[in-house]
């Protein structure tokens, strides 16, 4: 005799599983959005220190026009600049990437939860549709100006 008998279309387990599975990538997109709350933060945190390295370069390009240093002592300064300008742009792309594959997984959720438990009083569930363009970022290396967004 079969210890594990397949379920029919009545049995209560494709519900179970359905609505497990849809746990999980509800799960997910709630950690995909504390993930964007995180990279947001860290983002203000650069932009306040791009901010201050712009005004710090201000007053070096000054000092250079009226020949206190040299120009060439701003090189490692505008390096500097260089490496915020790749981080915002990783933050940037990072943030894309986070909101295209958490609606990719409200749409599956979505779509879990209506074919497992179908129509209600209100009519047939919303399912929010998946994003039309499989990756939304593209990037060739992380260098400054080298990733094109979407």
């Amino acid at each position: 005799m079969n210890e594990n008998p397949s379920p029919d279309e009545d049995s209560p387990l494709p519900l179970l599983m359905a609505a497990d599975i849809q746990d999980h990538l509800m799960t997910a997109t709630n950690d995909l959005e504390r993930l964007q709350t995180l990279l947001a933060d860290a983002c203000d945190g650069l932009m306040l220190r791009f901010s201050t390295a712009v005004e710090q370069m201000q007053s070096l390009m000054t000092a250079a026009t009226d020949h206190r240093i040299q120009t060439s002592e701003l090189m490692p300064v505008m390096l500097n600049l260089g490496s915020a300008v790749t981080s915002l742009q990783f933050q940037d792309m990072a943030s894309q990437l986070i909101v295209h594959t958490n609606r990719r997984l409200r749409n599956c959720a979505d779509q879990i939860a209506r074919e497992a438990m179908g129509d209600d009083e209100d009519g047939a569930p919303v399912v929010e549709s998946a994003p039309l363009n499989p990756n939304p970022v593209t990037q060739a290396e992380m260098d400054a100006g080298s990733i094109e967004l979407f």
